[in-house]
């Protein structure tokens, strides 16, 4: 049966997609920042006959990402799912980048780059990004955001940064059997991160969980990548996601931040 890791496992969409992953059989490397909770979770994917293996580590930190990639040897499916959202004020990393390019954009980065010579060994296996659709253009050379912080405008900038490298990712992945591909779950799921928000829910998390299992594990979407999902809906990001002049900055000032 697949390993699949899913980041930020512990909660919400990660939570239930770790426990359906068990329940189908899957090896599940939980992963999460609280180890009661990571923990927790584990013991609910082995309760379901699943696997579980336990993985501990704060993707604020850019040394905690690194070493979460090298300890894992054999990987089938990365789901990274972990991120931040809705924060009132501008905080920064301990990498010194405003936290939801951090968490949301530079460690699914350092962690699938960490872990790709992994992915490529076993000749068929699968990258999920967990994005939103609500995405707006970053100043790639501007990570702290200096300029001004609004936390709906930063949450959006580092979602469109993600759309944008997993196109990349899936084009410097050609031949090699490994995919890559993007979505938004669904729309204001009933999260934790939503209800601190102070917005009201319009999904499930039962549909967002489906939207991601579907591309980690469905057999007729196999070789399928550099696609952007809309919950199972084929659909297109924002139009710098697919811009190459803005990909390219983007990608120079990627591997900048992430090469400090």
């Amino acid at each position: 049966m697949p390993e699949v890791l899913v980041t930020g496992a512990t909660a919400g969409v990660g939570r239930h997609l770790a426990v359906r992953l068990g329940q189908a059989g899957a090896t599940v490397l939980v992963h999460g920042r609280d180890p009661a909770k990571v923990a927790d979770t584990a013991r609910a994917v082995r309760s379901t006959g699943g696997t579980a293996r336990e993985y501990v580590a704060d993707l604020s930190v850019l040394a905690e990402v690194r070493a979460l990639a090298a300890r894992i040897d054999s990987l089938d499916v990365l789901v990274n799912n972990a991120g931040v959202g809705g924060l009132h004020r501008r905080q920064l990393s301990a990498d010194g980048y405003e936290m939801h390019w951090a968490v949301n954009y530079l460690a699914p980065v350092a962690l699938t780059r960490g872990l790709l010579d992994v992915l490529r060994r076993n000749g068929s296996a699968r990258i999920v990004n967990v994005g939103s659709a609500g995405q707006a253009p970053p100043d790639p050379d501007d990570p702290r955001l200096d300029a001004g912080y609004d936390p709906q405008l930063a949450y959006a900038r580092s979602k469109l940064a993600l759309a944008a490298w997993t196109f990349d990712l899936a084009e410097s992945l050609a031949g090699t059997g490994v995919t890559a591909t993007v979505l938004h779950p669904a729309t204001y799921m009933d999260t934790a991160m939503v209800r601190a928000a102070g917005i009201t829910p319009l999904s499930t998390v039962d549909e967002g969980t489906a939207a991601v299992l579907r591309l980690a594990t469905d057999p007729a979407l196999a070789g399928v990548t550099g696609r952007y999902y809309d919950g199972t809906r084929e659909a297109r990001a924002h139009p710098l996601a697919y811009d190459p002049g803005f990909r390219a900055r983007l990608a120079a000032a990627t591997d900048r931040q992430l090469s400090c």
